[in-house]
Order: C-alpha cells, then sequence, then structure tokens
C-alpha cells in the first residue's frame, strides 16, 4: 500500500500524516482500520518504565601516565573494567558498596545531567601502561565515549502482578502487600511500542527510535526475547515475549526522559523512556496499531506462590480502570510505569516527525526467527572442559622477535625455516594464543 520510502518523502514535505497509538485507536473506532490505513502514514508508541537491563559504555580516556583500568568505581558503585584499558561498562542495577538505594542508573543519570562524579581506578601496572592508580573527578565533557546500550528494554506485555501471601512482598513488580492487598502492572497499554506491533513486522535490525530524549537504535532482539507464546484473539501475546536491545548517544540524552530509581527491598533501576515509529505500510499493520486497551490482555500472577501460577487473564482497560476482581474480592490495581511520561514522548516523537526532523528506517533484518526461553538447571556434575592444542592464527608476532628470519609471513601465512633456527628462544614467549614455538 505504501513503502517507507515513500512515507519518508511526505515526511520531509511536511505531508505525512501522524497519530499517535491513542489517536489512532480513537480513528479507528470512529472510522474502521480500513481508514485508518488508507488516512494515516505513521503511529507514534512510546514507553517509559523501569528497564533493569539497561547501562552504559564509557572511555574515560587515558591518564598520564597511562594505565589499564581494571578495578574501577564511580561514586562507590563499581564499573565492569573487563575491557580495554580505560573502557568501563556502568550497570544500571550495580549498587553502591555504601548505600544499596543508589547505584549505577544514578551515575547513568547524574553524568548525563552534567555532574561532576569521583572516579576511583586501579590496575596492576605493565610495561605499557606503568600506573596503577588513578583518582580524580569526570563529568560527561572530559570522557570520550558515552553511549547507553540495554540489553533488554520494552518489553512485549509483561504479567500483572499480586500477592496470595499472608505477608507483604517487595519485588521488581514493587511491594505486593498479602492477602491480594493490590495489583501492580508495568505498561503503556494501547500506547507500548511492541503491543502496537505484536509480530514485529516493521521494528527489526537498525530500527530508528526515540531513545531518552535522543535518536538511538535498534540493534538486536532483547535478551529474553521469545516468539512461541500464546496471543489472543486479535493476536497480541498475552504473557512476556518480545524485547529489544537498543543502543543511543548519552552525551545527547535528555535527563528528563529517564530516571534512576530504587525499588524497596529488591533494588536499583532505570526508569527509561523509548518512542517507536510505527509505519502503516499495510491493512494488516493498520489492525494491530488500531488495538485498544479493552483487546490487549496479559496474564496476572500470583507472587506469593512458587512458580507465580496464573490467576487469570485481564485486560489493560480493566487494570486501568483502578480495580479488578481477584477470588469474589475487588482488590486495587496500579501501574509501576508512567502513562503521562509515554504520552508526552509519543507526542515528541510525533512532533519531531511533523517537523521533518525525523524519518524512518527500513530495518536491515527482522527479528522472526523461532525463539524460546531457557530456564537454568542446576547441573551439579557434568565433563569439564578442556583446552585444545593451540593453533597458530598467522598473527605475525613471532616474526617480528626472530633475528634470524626463521619464522617470516610469506603472503600472510606464517613459514618456518627449521634450518635457520637456532633455537635461541627469543620467540617462546610472544605467542598471544599459545603455540609452543620455534614450531620444531
Amino acid at each position: 500500500m505504501r513503502t517507507i520510502e515513500e512515507i519518508n518523502k511526505k515526511i520531509l514535505n511536511g505531508e505525512a500524516v501522524v497519530l499517535t497509538a491513542e489517536e489512532v485507536v480513537r480513528l479507528a473506532k470512529e472510522e474502521g482500520v480500513k481508514e485508518v490505513a488508507r488516512k494515516v502514514d505513521v503511529v507514534t508508541t512510546a514507553t517509559f518504565a523501569p528497564m533493569c537491563s539497561s547501562g552504559a559504555f564509557v572511555n574515560f580516556g587515558h591518564t598520564r601516565p597511562p594505565m589499564r583500568m581494571e578495578k574501577i568505581e564511580i561514586e562507590g558503585v563499581e564499573v565492569y573494567g573487563g575491557l580495554a584499558a580505560v573502557d568501563g561498562y556502568i550497570g544500571a542495577t550495580q549498587e553502591s558498596k555504601q548505600d544499596k538505594s543508589f547505584g549505577g542508573a544514578h551515575i547513568i543519570e547524574l553524568l548525563i545531567r552534567g555532574q561532576n562524579l569521583k572516579l576511583k581506578a586501579e590496575g596492576k601496572g605493565t610495561d605499557c601502561y606503568p600506573r596503577k592508580q588513578f583518582e580524580g573527578y569526570v563529568n560527561k565533557d572530559m570522557i570520550n565515549d558515552f553511549f547507553m546500550f540495554n540489553p533488554r528494554n520494552a518489553y512485549q506485555n509483561y504479567a500483572a502482578a499480586t500477592n496470595s501471601s499472608d505477608r507483604t512482598i517487595y519485588t521488581y513488580m514493587g511491594k505486593l502487600l498479602a492477602n491480594f492487598g493490590n495489583v501492580t502492572y508495568s505498561t503503556s497499554g494501547e500506547l507500548s511500542p511492541l503491543l502496537k506491533d505484536p509480530k514485529l513486522l516493521t521494528i527489526g535490525l537498525g530500527t530508528k527510535i526515540f531513545l531518552c530524549g535522543t535518536e538511538g537504535y535498534v540493534v538486536w532482539p532483547g535478551t529474553q526475547f521469545r516468539n512461541n507464546v500464546h496471543t489472543n484473539e486479535h493476536g497480541i501475546p498475552i504473557s512476556a515475549a518480545r524485547t529489544l536491545a537498543v543502543i543511543g548517544d548519552a552525551k545527547r540524552m535528555n535527563p528528563r526522559y529517564l530516571r534512576a530509581a530504587y525499588f524497596k527491598n529488591y533494588g536499583v533501576t532505570m526508569f527509561i523512556g523509548i518512542g517507536v515509529p510505527i509505519p502503516v505500510l499495510n491493512e494488516e499493520i493498520a489492525y494491530y496499531v488500531s488495538r485498544s486497551n479493552e483487546e490487549i490482555t496479559t496474564e496476572l500472577r500470583d507472587y506469593g506462590k512458587s512458580g507465580r501460577p496464573v490467576l487469570r487473564l485481564v485486560n489493560y482497560a480493566e487494570l486501568r480502570s483502578g480495580w479488578i476482581e481477584i477470588e469474589g474480592k475487588k482488590v486495587k490495581t496500579a501501574p509501576i510505569s508512567s502513562l503521562a511520561m509515554a504520552r508526552e514522548i509519543a507526542e515528541v516523537l510525533k512532533r519531531w516527525i511533523h517537523e521533518g526532523q525525523f524519518t524512518l528506517t527500513n530495518p536491515v533484518k527482522l527479528f522472526d526467527e523461532p525463539r524460546s526461553m531457557k530456564g537454568l538447571e542446576e547441573v551439579k556434575e557434568a565433563e569439564r572442559f578442556r583446552m585444545e592444542e593451540p593453533t597458530c592464527v598467522n598473527c605475525g608476532m613471532c616474526v617480528g622477535v626472530c633475528p634470524f628470519d626463521a619464522l617470516k609471513l610469506v603472503d600472510d601465512v606464517l613459514k618456518f625455516e627449521r634450518d635457520l633456527c637456532t633455537n635461541c628462544g627469543l620467540c617462546s614467549d610472544v605467542c598471544p594464543v599459545g603455540v609452543k614455538l620455534p614450531p620444531l
């Protein structure tokens, strides 16, 4: 019916018809799906919810003299340093050693806000990286690179939570009162990106998105992505299913669209603002973007019991009403995500497109391969790993130290001339993959 290229041409000419997902639901109720398909070019979707699987890579820049940072902390929060010399990864849920309510999410937010933060780093010291310690303040303008990379965001439908046990429990779904005292849920419902494109017909590798106030990109299926789930009569998954891995330049992000958070007795997390434009390419996509909260269902799970059994299915219109019924009891419901912020993001993205600032991308690859999710079995006995005898990768490091040219690269492949080798031993400790040298 229309292509992304045609839509982009209309965007640049100021002619594209762009509606938020909530607006398109109302249009569909008034005029039907065919009219949505005929009239609408792009639907903006959004979510602003706690997304624990988030973080950011940082390159701090080289110290003088240089050092290889192996143990890194910012304001008492550990930064993963198992990378190159001055690279680190700040995990959003990493907690401070001094304050469990402060963690990596706060570090990321404070850096984005331009704050000065105390960096401490240690290394063992090497000939090329002799420095062993560093301590000083950094901010986002001082560091080289600072980009958010979130392995799992924008979960497609998440179960609502309640608690049948006789004690209050604290979870990533918030505080769950005893004896079905409340219900929590985490979604923007009919505004949520992966609920409006439930088969990911338009979202894939390279899709440009709104990420925390700037442009971001979908870079892979998120962790725990699965598409072998049951769907309701409207074709929408009824349980946790697809996810997205996303990336974006944290230096350009707007702190309004992310927020560090702490869930009591659970830990640190981060609210992430994501907006995804969905091009209305055909009637099938028009159908899905038109589904309303009444037509989107999820599982209600009992977090008070082992295995979190499903109590019933519930739709988002019920959840948003403020009350649902569980075993004859009227139970209060409340979201843990912000619909107000999601609406704002959908409107901002709509404006960007209207103003020609934001065009759409064709995914390089769709995420349509069958995927399921495995649990981790506790295997106590197994055949231990064994290291295979290393083989040459033809890197050439040994060539440079051989004084007699017994080792040389011929057409980029290592050759050994035994007759020239004096077994001097200079090559014996340079092979990075562990090949025994000289190869006598």
